[in-house]
């Protein structure tokens, strides 16, 4: 079939037609690829957003896991006496209190002056030792350990030991019928927590 040139006017609407239709078409693809893209950029930002929520939470929860820890630690700590000015009268106390009880033989002991254990405390709470020199005389290493216990249970301060030798005595340096078989010596720690402020600079206070 031969179209002539009267053919082509009757065409015109035809052609039109699907000229429309063609450019619709292509106008509902490009309208869809836009909001497919559109769509994807939300839910990236909504995914990102929900990440960055679930991140502040997680943050949150971290925080709050570590101030009930922090909470129980100081309440557990100011408990056993340790916050506080050292109460250097009161372990004196303990120790011939341990002495009677465990019934050592001789103890002899040396407190060092308080120093900070905190280069720069500022203000709030700041770590304090005092280091003691203990020497005392055994019958057994038992006793050793039995008063080291003791202390660490008792003592209103955390008790770290520095370091602990025993030696055993020659036959015959027993005075007076003691029968001590072991001389001891050790250096412990006695640390306690207090509040500090930060002292003024020129003689200005903040």
């Amino acid at each position: 079939m031969k179209l002539g040139s009267a053919d082509f006017p009757k065409l015109k609407f035809s052609l039109l037609l699907a000229v429309l239709m063609i450019a619709g078409g292509a106008g509902a693809v490009y309208v869809a690829f836009n909001l497919s893209k559109s769509s994807k950029i939300h839910l990236s930002a909504a995914q990102s957003e929900r990440n960055d929520i679930a991140g502040k939470l997680q943050r949150v929860r971290s925080e709050e896991d570590e101030i009930k820890q922090k909470s129980a630690l100081f309440h557990n700590l100011k408990t056993r006496g340790v916050i506080g000015e050292e109460q250097r009268l009161e372990w004196v106390e303990l120790l011939k209190d341990i002495r009677d009880q465990r019934r050592l033989l001789d103890l002899k002991y040396e407190i060092a002056p308080q120093r900070s254990l905190d280069a720069d405390p500022g203000n709030g709470y700041a770590f304090f030792s005092s280091t003691m020199n203990l020497q005392l005389k055994l019958l057994h290493e038992e006793d050793l350990t039995r008063l080291l216990n003791d202390l660490r249970q008792r003592a209103k301060a955390l008790i770290q030991i520095k370091k602990c030798g025993v030696a055993r005595l020659p036959r015959g340096s027993n005075e007076n019928g003691i029968p001590a078989q072991l001389q001891a010596e050790c250096q412990i720690n006695w640390i306690t927590l207090h509040e500090v402020e930060s002292k003024p600079v020129n003689g200005s206070t903040r």
